[in-house]
């Protein structure tokens, strides 16, 4: 009997002629590709006698087993030639003729702030990705999780857990805790403050936008809609403060490294920023009228507070996307 492979999410049909649609993605059974009876999941080493290989998405970290990779990314839909393929370098790596059991370069180590993986015969003096110091870094165990970490590769889900279940056993004294623990796992499993945090990104530069071409054209109408899109930031800061708080306490153990010194500056540096924008031209709405003193200040204000917004914006990307590195 046949095996078929969609080559859009990978899926494995065995029957003797591909399906008219894949059960997983939808894709038509054109899509769909002849290939030998293997298993899909591989030993190490197998890959290239099955002549299956492995893909990873670049853009959100998916991983395909193929004989190519797919047409579209299943996940984020990036096309073929955001996928790269991975080699096993586990044998290649290897030390040759070493006669200790260290493993001397082939030693992993696991940054437990942000994930970042390091390979060597000891862990880097400052994790480059979070700035975490060379004790926040675990060996990998052989089972590919850190020595000693039997919950998963995410620091803080076993106790939150465990904080949760004593809390319940508490009675309602510890209710409070409880239901705080309980919104903290929301916000890091359904990513709640990169959600929140692109509503302010993306008006902030729009409304910086605006209030210059309102000042070069001297047109008060665009000012007016700078001013109501500030006012809309203002409202959904909040929410990006809190779960970006509680983000870096359960996510991140609240390290204070200087990439979340500097990532937590600018953000207070927006929202100050913001405040005195938006009462400013609350109680004096000619303020970049012509003749005004205080335009320039004005405009100079707004610059500062896109320029902090991109700096935080550029460490939070480099927090999520640097550990894949």
């Amino acid at each position: 009997m046949s095996n078929w492979e969609c080559t859009v999410c990978g899926h494995i049909q065995h029957k003797g002629s591909p399906p008219e649609k894949c059960p997983v993605c939808k894709a038509s059974g054109e899509k769909f590709i002849e290939v030998e009876d293997s298993s899909k999941e591989l030993p190490t080493g197998e890959s290239d006698k099955n002549g299956l290989k492995k893909f990873r998405c670049t853009v959100c970290g998916y991983l395909h087993i193929g004989s190519e990779p797919p047409e579209k990314c299943p996940v984020c839909h990036a096309p073929a030639l955001m996928f790269e393929e991975i080699v096993d370098t586990e044998e290649k790596d290897a030390p040759q003729n070493s006669g200790d059991n260290d493993g001397g370069q082939d030693e992993k180590w696991y940054c437990n702030v942000c994930g970042y993986k390091h390979r060597g015969t000891e862990p880097p003096d400052r994790c480059p990705v979070c700035g975490a110091g060379k004790s926040s870094f675990v060996r990998f165990g052989e089972n590919g999780r850190p020595a000693g970490d039997e919950d998963g590769l995410v620091a803080d889900s076993g106790s939150s857990e465990r904080s949760e279940q004593q809390a319940e056993s508490g009675g309602g004294e510890k209710k409070s805790f409880f239901m705080l623990n309980l919104f903290s796992r929301l916000v890091l499993r359904f990513h709640l403050h990169p959600i929140s945090v692109h509503f302010p990104n993306g008006i902030l530069p729009a409304a910086v936008v605006f209030l210059g071409l309102a000042f070069y054209f001297k047109n008060g109408a665009l000012e007016t809609v700078a001013y109501y899109n500030l006012i809309f930031v203002l409202i959904t800061l909040p929410l990006v403060l809190l779960s970006g708080y509680l983000e870096w306490q359960k996510r991140y153990r609240g390290i204070k490294s200087t990439v979340f010194i500097v990532k937590i500056f600018c953000a207070i540096l927006v929202v100050l920023s913001v405040l005195v924008l938006v009462f400013w031209r609350l109680f004096d709405p000619a303020v970049l009228a012509e003749g005004s003193p205080y335009r320039l200040y004005y405009l100079g204000l707004a610059g500062v507070m896109v320029g902090a917004a991109a700096i935080s914006g550029h460490l939070g990307g480099r927090l999520v996307f640097g550990s894949r590195a």
